[in-house]
């Protein structure tokens, strides 16, 4: 796709950065809708890095709906566990019982759990294959190292002295985006001192498909279920006390892991390495420049406790595909700002709304003062006996609230 040295560069209508499964959708989102536009991805990640993800992720009813529609979710359905119930406790990682105050459960629709559990390195797989079939290209292990939007199109200049010309340059390039920082875009950030742990357990009795939540002191811990005896661990900790348990001893973090799962699923084991994440809150000031868009984790980093960043992140590559779509077969020049300012409008309010909501249920469950304890659990013991109030909550988990793009609603662009 991209040349060297002083040749001309190539031309696309739309250049993505970031192969992730943000970018990929994007990606296959502009392609399947609009077959004759000339879409490309370049990514700063070795070839083959994806492969070796373990983490999972939580795909919500509507996140799944757009994946059906971009051809995906046939080859993914297999390999994806329902979340058939969640369960939410609050208590002390010493506490020998842990009551449950907040269950949810039910479908959106007939046969349509609120979310699945899929692999990382399913769903990235799926979409690398379903862009390949589109024909679309994409460059490994090969930063953008500069760009200049001149009128008709952004020049975006590779590592290796290549240069690629786009009516629109996408940058889905993660949470310390290189491409937000190029654009001159400042964002709103603050570090929690805490860290995520992930890491996949096997365990000897089946899940049924239950979620649990559990809020300890340090965090939220959560054991989301996986195809098989399996589940994903989600354990928020104190920076330094997460890089300890990690990098330590591996009995040492399976007896600390084993005091937080416990044992109703008989004894478990960790599959793989345990790996820590710094969390924090980002939010970038502006979503879009002219011929230039953010998308996905490089315009807004939240905090894991909803487990909704995966699904902001495909809702942005919804909002985004059909606001290049639309504008395109209007003969619009999709990437001005003018056209691009739709897509902001559209996503900016809902992700600064999330990024708050996640910092004041982090804020307000990671601690163990007791008069606050009391509130939240009375609070927790009120939405449990309001089943209207749990139905909104629901609807909110399967990303089909407020106004939402067509393909999360399983329609064509």
């Amino acid at each position: 796709m991209a040349n060297s040295g002083d040749a001309k560069p190539t031309t696309l209508d739309v250049l993505v950065a970031g192969a992730g499964y943000v970018g990929l959708a994007v990606a296959v989102a502009l392609k399947s809708s609009r077959p004759g536009m000339a879409v490309g991805i370049v990514d700063a990640a070795p070839a083959g890095v994806w492969e070796k993800d373990g983490r999972a992720s939580a795909i919500a009813a509507a996140a799944g709906r757009m994946l059906d529609q971009l051809g995906c979710w046939t080859e993914i359905a297999p390999q994806a566990q329902a979340i058939t119930e969640m369960i939410v406790t609050d208590s002390r990682t010493s506490d020998p019982v842990r009551p449950v105050f907040l269950t949810f459960g039910g479908e959106v629709a007939p046969g349509e759990p609120f979310a699945h559990m899929v692999d990382n390195k399913v769903l990235n797989g799926t979409l690398r294959r379903r862009a390949a079939e589109l024909g679309i290209d994409i460059i490994e292990g090969l930063a953008v190292s500069a760009f200049e939007s001149r009128g008709a199109s952004s020049r975006v200049h590779l590592a290796d002295g290549a240069a690629i010309e786009a009516r629109l340059l996408v940058a889905a390039d993660g949470v310390n985006s290189r491409l937000r920082e190029m654009a001159g875009i400042r964002t709103v950030r603050w570090e929690y001192g805490q860290s995520g742990i992930v890491c996949t357990v096997r365990h000897e009795r089946p899940h049924n498909g239950r979620a649990e939540e559990h809020f300890l002191p340090a965090g939220p811990f959560a054991i989301l279920p996986l195809t098989g005896n399996r589940s994903s661990i989600v354990w928020t900790e104190r920076t330094a006390a997460a890089e300890r348990l990690v990098a330590g001893d591996p009995l040492i973090f399976e007896v600390e892991l084993e005091q937080r799962f416990g044992l109703k699923l008989g004894e478990i084991a960790v599959e793989g390495k345990p790996r820590a994440w710094p969390l924090g809150l980002t939010l970038a000031r502006a979503f879009v420049e002219h011929r230039f868009a953010l998308a996905g984790d490089a315009a807004h980093g939240i905090h894991p406790i909803a487990g909704q960043g995966l699904n902001l992140g495909f809702k942005d590559a919804a909002a985004l595909a059909e606001t290049v779509i639309e504008a395109d077969r209007l003969g619009q020049d999709f990437g001005t700002l003018d056209v691009l300012e739709t897509y902001q409008l559209w996503r900016r309010f809902d992700t600064v709304q999330m990024g708050v909501t996640t910092d004041l249920l982090n804020r307000l469950f990671s601690n163990d003062l007791g008069p606050l304890r009391a509130l939240r659990d009375i609070g927790l013991g009120l939405v449990e006996r309001a089943p209207r109030l749990k139905a909104f909550f629901i609807r909110q988990a399967s990303g089909l609230s407020g106004q939402t793009p067509r393909l999360l609603k399983g329609e064509p662009i």
